[in-house]
């Protein structure tokens, strides 16, 4: 079985590459099981490398809710065993995660969300890729992604993206929704009594991204309004050149949570929005 990055708009991955997974052994659902004894005892050191580096950033970088997530999972050690984070999960918020070998198509990916598990790809990068990967593999996915499924709010987002993308497949409205997925999953920050601090995966398992979305004067953070997130194009081989900010996840699931079929509607006539620009009602948050 052959998938390019290209049909796959759930995650914003959308490249022509063939994907590096081996996907012969893929379940119907694309799952696969993950085999602990496949990974070697470089692939153990790389994950601690990358997880000692990223966990020292995340400390004064990422927000309470996935700290408190990243120390109930205990995987500092090496590449994490999926059915040990499990149990974990399955206590907290009824998560389970499920290896599989990448990207997925979007039916598949939604699916899965909105049966409350997590596609995770098993395999771990080349030491050639430690600052920079095509595609998410095991250190992104698990480090980036599955310390905020066990906080409940977010893990009931998580929920209702996957339920909301079923219903963008069949209006057609996958591009739009896939926004909302990267600048909330993958590149969200959030402002609170602590202060400004990432949530995303693609920031927090980024060591330069960190610093970046958190601290940089460059970029700009414009306060979340889901229809201006639905219109925002990204960047998908840079640093962002906007985020948006939320104040807590409970925001986040209230806008998320409802029919998007008129947000859709009211926004299909408006262009598009550059990453780079500036709207007259965008609301600017500081550092």
């Amino acid at each position: 079985m052959t998938i390019t990055a290209k049909v796959l708009a759930s995650s914003g991955a959308m490249s022509d590459h063939a994907l590096r997974g081996d996907y012969s052994a893929a379940a119907a659902d694309f799952s696969v099981a993950q085999d602990m004894n496949a990974y070697t005892p470089e692939h153990h050191a790389l994950w601690r490398r990358l997880f000692a580096r990223q966990v020292t950033l995340a400390k004064t970088h990422a927000c309470q809710e996935f700290l408190d997530g990243l120390n109930g999972l205990d995987v500092a050690d090496g590449i994490p065993d999926f059915e040990r984070s499990n149990r974990f999960l399955r206590a907290r918020t009824g998560w389970e995660l499920l290896a599989v070998p990448g990207l997925i198509p979007n039916d598949a990916f939604f699916d899965h969300l909105a049966h409350r598990r997590f596609p995770v790809s098993w395999w771990i990068r080349d030491e050639s890729e430690i600052d920079y990967l095509v595609e998410p593999d095991v250190f992104h996915d698990f480090f980036g992604h599955v310390p905020l499924l066990s906080h409940p709010v977010f893990a009931d987002y998580m929920q209702i993206y996957g339920q909301q993308g079923m219903k963008a497949l069949a209006a057609g409205q996958v591009k739009r929704l896939s926004r909302l997925y990267w600048y909330m999953v993958e590149f969200g920050l959030i402002k609170n009594a602590r202060g400004l601090r990432a949530f995303g995966a693609g920031i927090l398992s980024s060591f330069g991204e960190t610093r970046f979305a958190v601290e940089s004067p460059e970029p700009n953070r414009i306060r979340f309004d889901l229809k201006r997130v639905l219109r925002s194009e990204y960047r998908i081989d840079n640093f962002q050149a906007t985020y948006f900010v939320i104040e807590d996840f409970e925001e986040l699931f209230e806008a998320s949570k409802g029919d998007l079929l008129p947000v859709y509607a009211e926004i299909d006539d408006l262009p598009d929005v550059a990453p780079t620009a500036r709207l007259p009602e965008d609301v600017s948050v500081t550092v």
